[in-house]
């Protein structure tokens, strides 16, 4: 498993019966999460005391209950990047912590290749890994179908200082967009893709990832220029592999540009127990050997590495 312990501002305090506590830059949170099906002993005080709590109902959604007064948007930093952060009607609060790890990655892998890379990052959010490439230097198209969701990656890049960078801010359906792009002949060197687990489109059409996600791979490899760097894909879908996922980009993308496909869980350090909460999965394929790159200093020996090299 690779992990995000490179934060200063956020943390992980513990995690039991189906929930985690956090510190979001000063501010406690309490939420929901599927993965924690231990019930351990909540010694923590800020059990007890932390300043919000999201409650999931039975019958689906949930809701905050506050038990003291917080800003209505507040900063966590993350090396050069600021993002601005606020407890959303659902349980999420605009930032996925766990995914500093990808943005490392990212980052190393841009500024060691010598010339200027074009990213597209689909299903982009508020914007984590648009700023971790524009930071490194790339030039980005940011593309998410939420216009809320767009407008607060734009905010985060002001924060962090990046509104003058090349990043193309586009609200779309990603996979129509895409397939616009390869019509308009425009190409990109690197894809980043973070898609839903379910959605339903305009139509009311069913939209599941482990359905749709081979085609959509496919889709996004005919925009990739003649000498791409990477494509990663994030996942938090029960069931859907990190080998799975790496098996995908492999039989996709090594026989077309060869390289080689790394895939891992991710996941953040729990401060009570010293162990790793997992928080999804990550695959990537890239053109050259980036093996340091995508593990770090972690453990290779328990990984799912394949490395699939098909040179």
């Amino acid at each position: 498993m690779r992990v995000a312990g490179n934060w200063e501002a956020y943390r992980v305090i513990d995690a039991s019966d189906g929930e985690k506590l956090e510190i979001w830059n000063g501010v406690s949170l309490i939420r929901p999460d599927p993965q924690v099906l231990w019930k351990t002993p909540k010694m923590n005080r800020l059990w007890a005391q932390a300043d919000a709590h999201y409650h999931r109902s039975t019958s689906g959604g949930g809701k905050w209950e506050f038990r003291a007064k917080l800003p209505e948007q507040w900063e966590l930093p993350w090396g050069d990047l600021k993002f601005g952060i606020r407890p959303t009607g659902f349980k999420h609060t605009g930032l996925f912590p766990e995914q500093a790890v990808n943005w490392a990655f990212m980052d190393q892998l841009i500024r060691s290749t010598e010339r200027q890379i074009s990213v597209l990052d689909l299903f982009a959010y508020t914007g984590g890994a648009t700023l971790a490439c524009a930071n490194a230097g790339a030039s980005v198209c940011h593309v998410d179908a939420s216009k809320g969701m767009v407008q607060w990656a734009r905010e985060n890049a002001a924060r962090s200082g990046l509104s003058d960078k090349p990043v193309r801010w586009i609200v779309d359906d990603c996979e129509k967009f895409t397939l616009r792009e390869f019509r308009r002949g425009r190409r990109y060197d690197a894809i980043i893709m973070d898609p839903p687990s379910y959605g339903r489109g305009p139509g009311g059409e069913v939209w599941k990832l482990e359905q749709c996600i081979y085609d959509l791979v496919k889709t996004c490899a005919d925009v990739l220029s003649e000498d791409p760097c990477f494509f990663l894909i994030n996942s938090y879908t029960t069931g859907l592999s990190p080998s799975v996922m790496g098996y995908i980009l492999g039989s996709v993308l090594c026989r077309r540009f060869g390289g080689y496909v790394y895939c891992d869980e991710i996941g953040l350090p729990v401060e009570e127990s010293g162990m790793v909460l997992p928080c999804g999965s990550t695959a990537v394929w890239c053109r050259k050997e980036a093996e340091a790159a995508f593990y770090g200093t972690h453990d290779r020996s328990k990984t799912h590495h394949f490395p699939l090299s098909c040179g």
